[in-house]
């Protein structure tokens, strides 16, 4: 198999891929700026502090641990702070994502794991995207998502690499034995935001816009529990180490739920009010965002096993709890 480097494996994703990979047996080696990472996130692998832009950095850990297959997660993920500062991301997202292919090009990486959004999709159709979907994003996030995923794709036609590109939808949710969960400072995510409120961390929190085009007037997403996500990268892996062609694929579940819906779930299983204030669209937001997510289950044999909306966000408020008692460091 070989060892397997892990960018931004001290993040909330990253992390829960990096301990999965860890518990059946593989050699990781994580490195992370920790910037938005916590060193305590990294569990059952090496944590290298740095920036996957440093192509000596990563040139060396690649060469010196004999590594053949790369999972990149390290990115800017906020799509607002990318509307208000999309140089910022076009820097991080787009160009370290280039300078870490070049050295995995003449490294001869053959196993490339990315990290992509489905914010390449922009507002699709009727609200749903498959992978044949025309992509064209609405903010520079996405932009800066589907720049890295044309260099890959380019790439893997003129070399050996071959890649597994996984766009997700809306990542929710924490470890289901409460290990791991979401910690980054001042997120943005729906349920994240919600469980911080309910906890006592936030006095409120907002709905960015009540008047889109869809049964309550609120966006609606495709909500994956991270756990699932976590384990399509391992399946992504596997499948590229069975000699199979590179792909790109949605990870969701194919149904969405506005946001009203999900925080009357959160105030459902938190067996208490919400303070909610109603205010105005947010830049960069498409009214309705689901998957069609047949393809990931053929192509990989994904199963998603956490996929109830009550489940996510249980694992959530379990998370945030944890959090009010023990915070991440």
């Amino acid at each position: 198999m070989g060892p397997v480097l892990v960018t931004g494996g001290a993040g909330y994703i990253g992390s829960h891929v990096t301990r999965l990979l860890a518990e059946r047996g593989e050699q990781v080696v994580v490195v992370d700026n920790l910037s938005t990472g916590f060193k305590e996130a990294v569990i059952g692998a090496e944590l290298v502090e740095g920036n996957v832009g440093d192509a000596g950095l990563i040139r060396s850990l690649i060469e010196d641990h004999g590594i053949r297959s790369v999972l990149h997660f390290a990115a800017h993920i906020v799509v607002p702070e990318s509307v208000a500062d999309p140089l910022k991301y076009y820097g991080n997202n787009t160009a370290n994502t280039r300078q870490l292919l070049d050295v995995c090009q003449t490294t001869g990486i053959e196993h490339f794991i990315f990290s992509s959004t489905a914010a390449v999709y922009g507002s699709p159709s009727g609200g749903i995207a498959s992978e044949h979907s025309p992509l064209a994003p609405i903010n520079p996030y996405g932009w800066s998502k589907l720049m890295s995923e044309q260099m890959l794709k380019d790439l893997a036609a003129a070399s050996p690499l071959r890649h597994v590109t996984l766009r997700y939808f809306n990542v929710a949710g924490a470890q289901p034995n409460g290990l791991l969960g979401q910690s980054t400072p001042q997120a943005t995510h729906l349920i994240k935001v919600a469980a911080e409120h309910v906890v006592g961390k936030r006095d409120g929190l907002a709905i960015f816009g009540t008047d889109y085009e869809t049964p309550d007037g609120t966006c609606i997403r495709d909500y994956i529990h991270v756990e699932d996500l976590a384990l399509a990268h391992l399946a992504g892996l596997d499948y590229l180490r069975e000699g199979k062609p590179s792909a790109t694929l949605n990870c969701g579940y194919g149904r969405g739920f506005s946001v009203k819906e999900v925080l009357d779930v959160v105030a459902k299983l938190a067996d208490k009010p919400l303070t909610i204030e109603m205010t105005g669209r947010r830049a960069g937001d498409p009214a309705v965002l689901v998957s069609k997510a047949d393809a990931i289950r053929d192509t990989l044999d994904w199963q998603p096993r956490f996929q109830d909306i009550e489940t996510i966000v249980s694992s959530a408020l379990a998370w945030e709890a944890k959090l009010a008692q023990q915070p991440m460091r």
